[in-house]
């Protein structure tokens, strides 16, 4: 089965995330720079002096062990990074054409 993997991190750590996946099971992605939003831990991201900061996404469609594998990965770094705010979120993909 086909997964849908979402990443979503601080902009800032744009390097070590890429590393990360990219050791990991990531093959192809697409991504979203200089997004906004609130995290209930990060804190606000608006890319405004009142709000500074922004985040990326990365939407990465691969095979369900794969999927896994790098939700593995986002949890390994997340015990590193800790504060600065990096997750994963995964469904499942109806179609893919």
């Amino acid at each position: 089965m086909v997964k849908m993997v979402m990443v979503v991190y601080n902009e800032v750590m744009d390097i070590e995330v890429s590393e990360i996946l990219n050791q990991c099971a990531m093959q192809s992605y697409t991504k979203l720079a200089g997004v906004y939003g609130k995290g209930n831990v990060s804190g606000v991201h608006l890319g405004t002096d009142v709000w500074p900061g922004r985040n990326n996404v990365l939407y990465i469609a691969c095979e369900e062990k794969d999927a896994r594998q790098i939700v593995s990965c986002v949890k390994e770094l997340r015990k590193k990074l800790g504060r600065e705010g990096v997750k994963a979120f995964v469904w499942s993909l109806d179609e893919v054409t």
